[in-house]
């Protein structure tokens, strides 16, 4: 899927001041609301809450990850995102088998916290895909901080939209979908990593002559 065009170019490294620092506010951002959606998921007994939960705390490691290849060599920076990649992969599968979990084991989910805090979250991740927004094309260590970012606002929505479909149907049933289809969007973005990352590693060896 074409992500559009930006001001920087495709082969960008991350090598700038400016990006450096707004991955800076980023990951503070992530951590914090990884902390509050947490605490909100297990007293919401929220699945799709302790998923993008967890999915903020991958953020903010991954986003320190990317901090820290920052002007290392191609292939540095592409097992970097190849181990971020494969990590979400991970991620993803969590989420399915907790899914499962919930189907089987617990119950109705507190669907005015899913709302409120899926909102709280949706304003975090839309500030963070601001900051982001020119920083969304380069390399496949700077593209795969554009998609992690994009997937947190894209999964608030749907929390919101679970938290609201909870309520209206008393029903955990809404939660699980929401988790389910989270978890596909995490394996997507993964695999998209994945093959950048892995196109890149191609080229580096390519170029040292292996």
């Amino acid at each position: 899927m074409s992500l559009g065009h930006s001001s920087c170019a495709p082969g960008f490294d991350g090598a700038d001041p400016r990006y450096k620092r707004i991955l800076f506010i980023v990951i503070a951002i992530n951590f914090t609301m990884f902390v509050v959606e947490l605490a909100a998921g297990f007293s919401a007994n929220s699945q799709a809450l302790k998923a993008d939960a967890l999915d903020f705390l991958a953020d903010s490691a991954t986003y320190a990850l990317s901090l820290y290849v920052i002007g290392m060599s191609l292939r540095a920076r592409a097992r970097a995102a190849l181990f971020k990649g494969l990590s979400l992969a991970v991620l993803g599968l969590w989420v399915l088998i907790s899914t499962a979990y919930q189907v089987l084991v617990l119950g109705l989910p507190k669907a005015e916290v899913m709302g409120a805090i899926g909102f709280l979250a949706l304003a975090a991740n839309l500030a963070s895909v601001f900051l982001l927004l020119r920083y969304r094309d380069g390399d496949s260590n700077v593209r795969s901080v554009w998609l992690c970012s994009r997937n947190d606002a894209i999964g608030n929505v749907a929390v919101i939209i679970a938290g609201f479909a909870v309520w209206l149907t008393a029903s955990a049933w809404p939660d699980l979908v929401v988790a389910a289809i989270m978890a596909s969007l995490f394996l997507w973005s993964s695999s998209r990593i994945v093959l950048q990352a892995t196109a890149e590693l191609t080229h580096a060896r390519a170029d040292a002559g292996e």
